[in-house]
């Protein structure tokens, strides 16, 4: 039997497994809203969680750079009311109040492949995992070598090296990859995973994951 993991639930699954994620609360209403917005600090994202809905973006399910209240409120308001019309049959499980995210954004993904089993994936997100399909594939389990070699196979890699935003922290992106191919391990009822995006900020703020849909299988 399969189930999958969206929106806060993945967001919860990886947390437990000491996983560094953007800061994201689940809010019911309006004011809760605003409230965990205040706490997390501005600017922030909200988003639709929900266990029918894969696609956020494509349901018009995010509304990001909310700089105050007024915007939150307005936001979650929209959100709720474009949801309840559009997909009358599907469950809402709340809105994601969560951290802005900066920085460069990449991918992170396991399928299983019928004859070698678990196999990882990373590559640069946002507009250029359609736009160069620039991605890097390794079994699992991977070493700290392999990690390093997944970065520098990308005909993007001096994106990350050369960043304008400011120096980006490749060790923890190579501690991250390694991190993610202990788990698969550790976890052989996740069938798949994507993590889209995950962002990669300067050295103080490592890596940070946004966003994920997770596919876990319960075994026999």
């Amino acid at each position: 039997m399969e189930s999958l993991l969206l929106g806060i639930n993945a967001l919860t699954f990886l947390e437990k497994e000491g996983f560094p994620l953007l800061k994201s609360y689940l809010a019911q209403n309006e004011k809760e809203a605003a409230s965990r917005s205040l706490e997390i600090g501005y600017p922030v994202t909200l988003k639709i969680s929900s266990p029918d809905m894969i696609h956020k973006t494509e349901a018009r399910g995010i509304r990001v750079s909310l700089k105050d209240e007024i915007e939150v409120r307005h936001a979650f308001r929209e959100l709720v009311d474009s949801f309840s019309s559009s997909y009358p049959e599907k469950w809402l499980d709340g809105i994601i109040v969560q951290k802005q995210g900066s920085g460069i954004e990449v991918i992170v993904g396991m399928l299983k492949d019928l004859q070698f089993g678990p196999v990882l994936m990373f590559g640069l997100g946002g507009v250029f995992v359609e736009a160069m399909k620039d991605v890097s594939f390794r079994l699992i389990p991977i070493n700290a070598s392999d990690a390093k070699d997944m970065m520098e196979e990308l005909k993007g890699y001096d994106i990350l090296r050369r960043s304008r935003s400011g120096p980006i922290d490749l060790p923890a992106i190579e501690d991250f990859l390694l991190q993610f191919s202990r788990f698969i391990v550790l976890h052989p009822e996740v069938k798949e995973i994507d993590i889209n995006p995950l962002f990669i900020s300067s050295l103080v703020s490592g890596v940070q994951i946004c966003d994920a849909r997770i596919k876990v299988v319960k075994l026999s």
